[in-house]
């Protein structure tokens, strides 16, 4: 019987932990804040930011949040970066993605200072990431591992086959598991015997965007699935990546969705915070 690994579970544990040690650094004059903006009003993205205040509240962690209106120029957003920037009061920015087309993605994730970038995109933390040195880390890779770890599944020594490789999920993650002395296979759209590749994984980590694409032919008996994808279907239930009906009975654990890797994402969001006001607080 396959292991379910409950990130709703996992998640609430790790924001009960930061519930604890926000309330440890009030008590030293030390609080905590997030800075969200949203350019526009995407209706995801509006469920997103209210959920990350959400947690925002229940661990104590201050947040202000920043709504804009979707014609909101691209020099008007760099500028509010800018001010939030040196604003010693806020320890955390997040810009939520997607923005409207008129603006540069990669202007806007380039103007967050790097010790502010709770999202771990800016590509000196990624580059740090790479290398092995202190920075933020994105927070679904973050989540995966810690899925992994809390729920006692060793990664070191295993065959880790990651399928995507996309700079918020496949790349990062994949370099997590390295550092975790996983070996690492990153596969793609040019990945050619896909589906021997992944018969070979100890840990197979699915982030391809494509509802249930990997059914029970792709994994090998008593493997670990991350199913990092997430659709609505026509019956209005979610999915994954993975054919989850016809995945668990094959396998020795088993992310779900919904339920699985999502909620650690804002979990990994609220702990980069509260780090990052640790490391103001230490210079």
């Amino acid at each position: 019987m396959a292991h379910i690994i409950d990130g709703k579970k996992i998640s609430t544990q790790i924001k009960d932990e930061l519930k604890s040690r926000v309330a440890g650094l009030k008590e030293k004059g030390i609080c905590p804040c997030l800075a969200v903006i949203q350019v526009g009003s995407d209706p995801a993205s509006t469920v997103y930011v209210n959920n990350k205040k959400k947690a925002c509240a229940y661990i104590g962690i201050g947040s202000r949040a920043y709504e804009l209106p979707e014609e909101t120029g691209e020099q008007e957003l760099l500028q509010l970066i800018d001010q939030l920037n040196h604003d010693p009061s806020v320890h955390g920015i997040l810009v939520q993605l997607p923005i409207p087309d008129h603006m540069d993605e990669q202007k806007v994730i380039m103007a967050i200072s790097p010790d502010k970038d709770v999202d771990g995109f800016h590509p000196q933390n990624v580059g740090a990431l790479n290398i092995g040195r202190p920075g933020f880390v994105s927070c679904t890779p973050a989540g995966i591992i810690q899925l992994l770890k809390r729920s006692d599944i060793s990664i070191e020594g295993k065959e880790c086959v990651v399928v995507g490789r996309s700079n918020i999920v496949g790349k990062p993650v994949s370099a997590l598991l390295l550092r975790e002395n996983g070996t690492v296979t990153v596969c793609h759209s040019r990945t050619r015997r896909l589906k021997e590749v992944c018969q070979r994984a100890d840990i197979l980590v699915a982030a391809i965007g494509r509802p249930k694409f990997f059914d029970d032919s792709y994994v090998k008996e008593g493997a670990v699935v991350i199913d990092v994808g997430i659709h609505r279907m026509d019956n209005g239930k979610l999915c994954g990546d993975v054919d989850y009906d016809k995945v668990v009975s094959k396998v020795a654990a088993i992310t779900p969705v919904p339920g699985g890797v999502g909620p650690m994402t804002i979990a990994m969001l609220m702990n980069n915070c509260v780090e990052s006001a640790l490391y103001k607080n230490q210079e």
